[in-house]
């Protein structure tokens, strides 16, 4: 029933009478478009997704390097605990 619901209450998807697909890279297609034809320098799309890809990579660094602390910490402790 809350499905239901919650599917008769969403947000349409057609805006301005365009589909917008949120796995495009073109954030508004209708912006590019304008671009092209005004002649305008390119626009670079995929900036964005390489932002994020940064974000992951620096995000997946510092887990590592989070988690290899963390296993040195033991360890050293272990090794301290193991002399008394």
């Amino acid at each position: 029933m809350l499905r239901v619901l919650l599917n008769f209450l969403r947000r349409p998807t057609l805006r301005f009478g365009m589909e917008r697909d949120p796995r495009s890279p073109l954030r508004d297609p209708g912006f590019v478009s304008y671009l092209a034809q005004r002649n305008r320098k390119r626009l670079d799309t995929d900036f964005h997704d390489r932002i994020l890809r940064g974000r992951k990579l620096v995000r997946n660094i510092f887990a590592l390097a989070l988690t290899g602390g963390c296993t040195w910490v033991i360890v050293e402790s272990a090794k301290a605990l193991s002399m008394f």
